[in-house]
């Protein structure tokens, strides 16, 4: 289960966001390319952009479920 202690900084502020469990399996992106986006550099991903209404909340719940190693976190803020 994801731990917002352990966030990445890329993260863009709000309800969602990845943490150092992330194994870059790039599955969150195949899911949901308008929210997640992959640090190259680093060899993670991290949220881009947070969801602005149910149908984008949905497509990152889609990613979070599809994330292998749990590394996807939606307690990071109630702001969207």
């Amino acid at each position: 289960m994801a731990d917002k202690k352990y966030k990445f900084p890329q993260n863009s502020e709000g309800m969602f966001y990845v943490d150092d469990q992330c194994i870059a399996c790039d599955a969150c992106v195949v899911e949901a390319p308008h929210f997640f986006s992959m640090n190259d550099e680093e060899g993670h991903a991290f949220v881009m952009k947070q969801p602005s209404n149910e149908a984008e909340v949905k497509n990152c719940f889609e990613a979070l479920e599809a994330c292998p190693v749990e590394a996807i976190g939606s307690n990071g803020t109630e702001d969207k």
